[in-house]
C-alpha cells in the first residue's frame, strides 16, 4: 500500500514561481536568499485558496486545473504584490 501524502497543490505552483521570478531580469536587484524568497512565498499563499490533495492523482488533476491562463494570472499578482513587500520591508 502506498504512503499517503498531504500536497498544497497551490503551494507548489507558488513555490516555482517565485523562483522563477527571482532569477528573472526584472527582479535582479531584488534579495534572493532563502528568508525574502520564503517570504514572498509565505506572503503569497496567505492571499490565494489552497488546494490540498491526498494522492499523486489527484496532485496532477488538480495541478491541471490550476495551471490555466486566468490562474496563473492572479497567482503571478499576489507573487509580485508579495515581491515588492518582502522588498521594501526585509526580514534578512
Amino acid at each position: 500500500m502506498l504512503e499517503p501524502i498531504l500536497v498544497n497543490v497551490t503551494e507548489e505552483i507558488v513555490r516555482g514561481l517565485v523562483s522563477f521570478l527571482l532569477r528573472g531580469p526584472e527582479y535582479q536587484t531584488f534579495c534572493k536568499c532563502q528568508n525574502c524568497e520564503w517570504d514572498t512565498v509565505a506572503l503569497a499563499l496567505n492571499a490565494l485558496p489552497s488546494k490540498y490533495v491526498t494522492s499523486m492523482e489527484a496532485r496532477d488533476e488538480a495541478f491541471k486545473a490550476l495551471n490555466t491562463p486566468e490562474n496563473i494570472e492572479l497567482i503571478n499578482r499576489e507573487i509580485i504584490r508579495a515581491l515588492h513587500v518582502v522588498n521594501k520591508y526585509p526580514r534578512h
